[in-house]
């Protein structure tokens, strides 16, 4: 599973401490203990027969569920199905069905068996249903914000921008919304299913297509074979009017299932997948384990991408075209995430959602494998900085362990630490361990727990069969243990002795052992001492030095999950800039300099040398740094703008220039105008809005601003909002859904949000209005409990309801503004909840 990711605008208002609209820290500990799920029953296979009433938006079904006792005698099959009418349960033996006494209540189905079964003993029981997941009232959560299971898109068809689609998401216990079955990870099973659609749809599900059949009037029967076992959260169906785009790893199918329009881009897309496959079957030394491996997008996804078993369902935002793609993927990372799932969460699979750290951490994990294999260490250590930061931006997340089972609800698992900090740590330990022993024990933990499941001590136990090492340490205090070390870092230099002592204070309260990395400048060279930190308050370390030395850097590899305070001086930053190797040495001068720029020679040299840096996140990182008075970095920033060959640092570049106002540069943002990278036009068109402002509304309407970031966006939504340019609509809305808050950080802002928030409400434009409460309804349940923020947006809701009804009732025949109406009524009751 892939988190959604939501705006920065609005998380900087909400999480930041110094906000009066900032959530109280809560603890992770309940006092409770989640324990794994008691296997009563084995589920041996499971066999479907589905089709759909796309009026009532509900699913007819048929269940075979084939089981026996896990250990003890059992005279009972208990069920979890939500929201489901049952017509019939019956025993089936030979083909002939006895029906079975059993009980339905609160969503759960029990069901008296026809004798007591012994382990091993199987049965197969029938069951006829009917799905209906509009009736199903357990919530979503942060990572997935909605748990019906079973989702209709436009599933009568009135909506002509929006294609009718079905598509399920079984995590973490709502495939019990489409099929009975026991709804806990702990369970694998077989699988097959006969899903029968109108025939313009095509279908996708877990294993093999085995053969199609069609049956008149329109109909079409697929059915799809998975021969081995995974959990019942990982079964997937989805229905819809997709191209397929056929590939393939060895001798394997690699499909992907887009949007008609976006077929000619689904291999720039999803083109790297065999390429990841066959990366990560060997770094593994485990071939990728399943029968074939498909990409399906959906609209309206609830979350960002679900590991589905050979079937991965990514929402439509990995949907790009060529202006996009030639920046840069932004769905490439998420694309190796889902994959490497298929190993670590599909092949085994966490055992309870208190560890779900041996599914999550390793997906988020691969994001660096991945980037390090492709494009390289600093690209790859850029990523893990990124996430990290991420992780520490909760301050909620430094109380949590892990491995936790005292957790508020199983959707609280889906955060940041299982995530972003349990990829970070297990960064820590393959630098501990080696590459040779790390990946070995990864192989062995695969081999070891294959189509089962696992926890972390089973990963610790693997790790030290190979390595010979006791890692009891580090999976106390990094997986059973909560927070980071907080170091404060110093050094003095006795000259008689020739030593400098480096003290590494530790300031948080459970203090930490770890090894670490200081590099030593000393006449222009560096040497890299690699000391063991003990848990204590403070480590002092002494070296040889000559003379007492230019720079000391703690943590210069970035290896070590920490918060550093360490004074170091405009000169001493240059000097770790220009003589360190490793990207967070190289990045963290650079930042570190921005407040210093035009103010110290030093600070000056740093950037200026940052922007030839071999690095393009580094350029990038220079490029922030230039002041608006820039004259003294504007040839270096020139050349960026025309001849980098990254257009994500020529867009960047543009965007300093325009900073300037100078119109000398009035030709170059035009001709940079048929660029093909949005980001180079949008860049431009934001410096034509500061010279040349009357020519941008006429430009406005034939670029693409759909993925703008934030700087440039502020720059032109005054003037969308102005010209009133309806194509940039939608491309607005999740901006100027939060148009109270954005006074917090852009005073000048907040009328032309306001405004442009009113024109969506004024206008009939249903895609805005997606988007508008798309992120809204994503914000809900990352805010939690926090009466202010749900007021306010419950405000802003009721005004903009108010706004469209009046056109509604202007237009009553108009389907879309009901549409619209409807989606903004639904995330109204939203917030009332």
């Amino acid at each position: 599973m892939k988190k959604l990711i939501i705006a920065a605008l609005f998380l900087g208002v909400f999480f930041n401490e110094n906000t009066a609209f900032a959530q109280t820290e809560i603890s992770g500990r309940t006092g409770v203990y989640r324990a794994t799920h008691t296997k009563v029953t084995e589920l041996k296979h499971t066999k479907l027969r589905v089709n759909f009433n796309f009026e009532k938006e509900q699913m007819n079904g048929e269940a075979w569920i084939t089981a026996s006792p896990f250990f003890y005698d059992s005279n009972e099959l208990e069920l979890d199905a939500k929201a489901m009418i049952i017509s019939d349960v019956s025993i089936e033996k030979n083909g002939a069905r006895t029906p079975l006494k059993y009980t339905y209540k609160d969503d759960i189905l029990k069901i008296s068996l026809d004798k007591t079964y012994q382990k091993n003993q199987d049965y197969t029981v029938y069951i006829k249903y009917v799905a209906r997941p509009n009736e199903v009232k357990q919530k979503g959560s942060a990572a997935i914000n909605d748990a019906k299971g079973l989702y209709f898109i436009n599933a009568q068809g009135k909506d002509p921008n929006k294609p009718t689609q079905i598509w399920t998401q079984g995590e973490t216990e709502s495939s019990s919304c489409w099929f009975p079955t026991i709804d806990k990870p702990n369970q694998k099973t077989t699988s097959e299913i006969y899903i029968t659609v109108p025939k313009e749809y095509v279908t996708l599900s877990n294993g093999l297509l085995k053969d199609s059949q069609n049956l008149g009037e329109n109909l079409r029967t697929d059915h799809w074979v998975m021969d081995k076992r995974h959990s019942t959260y990982l079964f997937f169906m989805g229905i819809g009017d997709y191209a397929v785009v056929k590939d393939k790893w060895r001798d394997k199918e690699v499909n992907y299932y887009v949007e008609k329009e976006y077929e000619p881009y689904a291999k720039q897309i999803f083109g790297n997948t065999p390429e990841m496959i066959e990366f990560f079957s060997k770094r593994l030394n485990y071939d990728f384990p399943w029968q074939k491996y498909s990409q399906m997008t959906a609209r309206d996804y609830v979350s960002g991408a679900m590991e589905n078993t050979t079937s991965t369902l990514h929402q439509e935002s990995a949907q790009q075209k060529l202006g996009d793609l030639i920046d840069e993927n932004k769905w490439e990372d998420v694309i190796a995430h889902e994959l490497f799932h298929h190993w670590f969460g599909d092949l085994v699979t966490a055992e309870s959602w208190s560890n779900l750290t041996v599914n999550e951490s390793f997906a988020d994990y691969s994001e660096y494998l991945w980037n390090e294999y492709k494009y390289g260490k600093d690209q790859a250590d850029y990523w893990l900085m990124k996430s990290l930061k991420t992780s520490k931006a909760d301050p909620k997340n430094f109380t949590k362990d892990l491995v936790r089972f005292d957790y508020h609800d199983r959707e609280d698992m889906f955060d940041g630490v299982s995530y972003n900090k349990g990829g970070g740590i297990l960064h820590m330990l393959r630098n501990y361990l080696g590459d040779d022993a790390f990946f070995a024990g990864l192989t062995d933990y695969l081999k070891t727990n294959e189509y089962s499941t696992g926890e972390a001590h089973q990963l610790r136990l693997s790790l030290e069969k190979v390595s010979g090492k006791d890692l009891n340490w580090f999976f106390n205090q990094w997986y059973f243990g909560s927070g980071y070390p907080k170091l404060e870092v110093s050094s003095t230099y006795d000259a008689m002795k020739k030593q400098v002592t480096v003290s590494v204070a530790q300031t948080q309260d459970q203090k930490f052992e770890f090894p670490l990395a200081i590099d030593v400048l000393e006449n222009g060279k560096i040497s890299r001492k690699n000391v063991w930190v003990t848990a204590t308050s403070k480590n002092n370390f002494v070296f040889d030095a000559a003379k007492n030395p230019e720079l000391i850097n703690a943590n210069a590899d970035g290896i070590l999950l920490c918060d550093i305070k360490q004074d170091k001086t405009p000169e001493q930053l240059y000097l770790q800039y220009t003589n360190s190797k490793d990207f967070h040495s190289k990045y963290n001068a650079i930042e570190a300099s921005k407040d210093s720029v035009g103010k110290n020679p030093f600070a000056n040299k740093t950037i200026s040398a940052a922007l030839k840096d071999n690095f393009f996140r580094n350029r990038m990182l220079a490029l922030e740094s230039v002041p608006e008075d820039a004259k003294d970095f504007l040839a270096d920033v020139e050349k960026l703008a025309q001849n980098d060959p990254k257009t994500l640092v020529q867009g960047a570049a543009i965007g300093v220039l325009a900073k300037t106002k100078n119109p000398k540069y009035s030709p170059l943002f035009e001709k940079s105008l048929s660029s093909v990278s949005n980001s180079v036009k949008a860049n431009a068109i934001a410096g034509l809005a500061e010279t040349s402002p009357e020519k941008v509304a006429s430009l406005l309407d034939k670029v693409d601003l759909e993925n703008a970031d934030e700087s440039v966006m502020d720059k032109l939504l005054p003037i969308i909002v102005k010209n009133k340019i309806v194509s940039q609509m939608p491309n607005i809305a999740q901006t100027v859904a939060f148009y109270p808050f954005i006074a917090f950080q852009n005073p000048n802002l907040a009328q032309p949000a306001e405004e442009g928030f009113n024109w969506i409400m004024d206008s009939d434009n249903i895609k805005a209005v997606e988007k508008l409460t798309g992120i809204l309804k994503q914000v809900k349940a990352q805010i939690g409990d926090n009466p202010q923020a749900k007021m306010m947006i419950r405000d802003i809701l009721k005004k903009g309801l108010d706004r469209k009804m009046k056109v509604f009732r202007e237009n009553p025949s108009n389907q879309s503004l009901n549409s619209q109406v409807e989606l903004i009524n639904k995330t109204v009751e939203a917030y009332n909840e």
